[in-house]
Parts: structure tokens; sequence; C-alpha cells
């Protein structure tokens, strides 16, 4: 079988010695910036996506259209000289998922719309997840009804692409994970693999919804399969992978010729599940809360720091400034955090899903982020507080790998991360 990396990225170099790639689920430019500079150390392609709830036809929640954040990503690859044809673009979860509160009909309309944006723009890997009921559906679908819709997604993108004379002809990943992506709203203590029965079959009967609607043609460029792996985490805790779990569904792969497995919530993974996930023949790893998580830490790391230095009049006030927006706009947590207020309060924070996520392009905490690093680039942050409040980041300073600045200091938490994940990749 190709390279899954080749398949992605036209032949990047990298290719034969990678056996799997990382997708960065993020629309934080600190962390994109971060992810970019990574993958120039490593001289490896970039995957990034955009969820559907991010970037839509109406601009999700960042306020970007598809063509928007196309322009937004390439922006950032001009300023880390990153290169463009090194950027692999996706549209993660695309179908009528924001609109499952209208007739089905009503709501794959504007999935139509969507897919078509997103496929005009430039994006060259798609995850059709059509999985999701709507309001006159019944509560679940049935695989056929869920790989027709799928199918016809594909054949709207198929003719966006042709009308906008793209050179570049997108790949499509099918299937969905269960539970719902962006981490367990519940507590968890372990999460059942897909069958492999489950997997072959849902690779068939989308096959021949692909021959029914006419785009059987395109099925050579269906090249993953999300399914559940056995990994999630919720609020507080991660399931990890376990390879003797997933025994009988990575066994599915050998009658899928030309497919592999794609693994959504792979967040907080241990480097050892993440290189198992990869060597099992789930080579397409999502990474979406697990960098916004490690920058939030970051950051209030350096806010911590910022207590100790800066008087207490000119200091940011990041984290109260975080919280009180947050407080004043809850829609984004309050229907995921349960429990009395002290509760709420630490998962406002703390939470592995981390819904801060939603709120750092808020006029307010941009702001005080952006005074926060203006206050610590005023000063050379003592090497003692370093290593108090952002030890990995001590000793990178210490032998000269890092510079001792404060948006360096915070991408490199986020690098950390993607480190575990480039190492995973490796053939």
């Amino acid at each position: 079988m190709n390279s899954i990396v080749s398949r992605l990225s036209n032949a990047h170099p990298a290719s034969a010695w990678l056996a799997g790639i990382y997708s960065i689920c993020s629309a934080h430019p600190w962390v994109l910036e971060a992810a970019m500079r990574q993958a120039l150390e490593d001289e490896t392609p970039l995957l990034i996506e955009s969820t559907s709830n991010q970037v839509d036809q109406y601009g999700g929640y960042t306020g970007m259209k598809p063509a928007d954040f196309v322009d937004f990503v390439r922006s950032i690859a001009e300023h880390v000289g990153f290169p463009h044809e090194h950027l692999i673009l996706g549209g993660d979860h695309l179908g009528p998922n924001a609109w499952r509160h209208l007739p089905a009909e009503d709501a794959m309309q504007r999935a139509d719309a969507l897919i078509d944006a997103y496929a005009s723009a430039g994006f060259t890997k798609i995850h059709l997840d059509t999985s999701m009921s709507c309001a006159d559906d019944p509560e679940r679908l049935s695989d056929a009804v869920v790989a027709a819709r799928a199918a016809r997604l594909c054949a709207v993108a198929e003719a966006a692409v042709k009308r906008a004379g793209l050179s570049v002809s997108p790949v499509y990943v099918i299937g969905t994970e269960v539970p719902v992506p962006g981490g367990a709203a519940e507590e968890l203590d372990i999460v059942e693999p897909t069958s492999r029965e489950a997997a072959i079959e849902t690779a068939l009967v989308h096959r021949q919804a692909w021959q029914e609607h006419g785009v059987q043609d395109t099925w050579p460029r269906v090249i993953a399969l999300v399914v559940q792996p056995g990994v999630e985490f919720d609020h507080t805790k991660v399931i990890d992978y376990v390879p003797a779990r997933a025994e009988s569904l990575k066994s599915a792969l050998d009658d899928l010729p030309g497919m592999v497995f794609e693994a959504h919530s792979t967040d907080y993974q241990t480097p050892e599940a993440l290189s198992a996930l990869v060597r099992d023949g789930f080579r397409i790893l999502k990474v979406g809360p697990g960098v916004t998580f490690a920058l939030r830490e970051a950051l209030y790391a350096l806010a911590d720091i910022e207590t100790q230095l800066v008087d207490e009049n000119k200091r940011s006030n990041l984290r109260a400034v975080v919280e009180r927006v947050m407080l004043d706009r809850p829609g984004y947590w309050e229907k995921y955090y349960h429990g009395d207020a002290g509760q709420q309060r630490i998962l406002r924070t703390y939470s592995y899903s981390d819904r801060v996520r939603y709120y750092w392009a808020d006029p307010e905490i941009n702001a005080a982020a952006q005074k926060l690093l203006g206050n610590l680039s005023t000063l050379k942050i003592p090497e003692n507080l370093l290593s108090q409040f952002l030890p990995e980041q001590y000793w990178a300073v210490r032998r000269g790998q890092l510079k001792n600045e404060p948006l360096a200091l915070a991408q490199d938490r986020v690098r950390q991360v993607i480190r575990t994940y480039t190492a995973a990749c490796r053939a």
C-alpha cells in the first residue's frame, strides 16, 4: 500500500520514512504557528483541519468561511516560512451536524453548500460525516442512509473541484467515531473498539452507495475509515489505547485494500500508545484539545511568572479575565460542565475537553494575552522562575535550544505535544 503521507501530500520527501500522519485540529494562530515550526524542524508535511462548527459557509464560531480559513493558514505559513506545497488542509466531520434540528433534506441542502465551499476553496482531505439524525429522522440511521448521504456529498465535492478548475482532487474519509467528537461529556471507564464486522460493513455499504450515486471512480480516493480504537478522554481522565483490545478491529484492514484507519480523540494518549496506534493501522491521528490545553497551561504558567515580576497595576490578569468572560458568556461550557460551583470552576480551566479554547479569540481575552506577552517581553524571565513554572522549557533554554521569550516558551509547550506525534508517525 502506498504511504498514507504520499497519498495526502503528493509524495512529500518525508513519505519514505513516515508510517502515519497527525492532524492538527485547531484555529488558534499560535498553535498553528507552533505546528508549522515543528514540521519545519521535522521536515514533514503538515495536515491542518478545521471542523464543521469552526468553519462553514456562514462563518462558523471562528467567523471564517472555508476560503477565509485557507487564507488565514497560508498567511501564518508566509510568516513562518512554511512552504504552501507542504500544507495539507482538511475538513473534519463535514455534513449536516450543525443543522440536525432541521428536517433531513433541509439539513442536507446546507451540508451540500458546506461541502461545496470546502472543496472549491482547495481543501484536499474531506471527512464526510453524515451519521447524525436530523429532525425527521429515526433516532439511529441505517448504514445505507448514512452512506447514501455521504455519496451525495462526495458528488457535490467533485463537481465543486471541477467547476473551480482545481488541479488536485480531494481524498475522502468516511465513518465516524463514538462517542461524539471533542471528548466525552460524561465520565468514562472503558470505550469499546469498533467491531471488525462493523468496520468492514461500513466500507462495503459506502462503496455500494458510491456506485449507486455515480461516483464510483472516486472510490480509490477514499483513503481512510474513522473507527473507534478504544481511546477517549472525559473531563478528568484518559482512556488509553490497549492494542490487545483492538486485535480484531485492526485485522479488518486486510479486507480493506488501499485504506487505513483514522483515529479521533487521540489527545493525551501516551507516546507509547500513539506509536502502537500507528503500528496497528491507525495511520491518521487527530489532535485538537490536546494542543490548546498545552497552550493554556503555558499561558497560565507565564501569568504566574508575571505575578512575580510585574507590578500589580500593570499585570494582564489573564486568568481573571478568562474566568470573567467565561462566566459572562457560558454558552460554550455550561451544557458540558456539571456539578456545584466549585467543580465547574475547576473544569472551566482544567477539563481535558478544554472548552477554554472557544474563548481565546474574545477581544478582552486576546488583549489580556497580548498584554501578558508584552509585559514579559520587556524583561528577561529569570531561569529559576522558568524552572518553577515551565520546567521542560527551562531545560531547553539552558541547553540553548529555545529562546527565553514568552511566545517561544508557550509555543514550545505546544510543540512538546506535537513531537510525540511526529515520533509515533515515523516508520
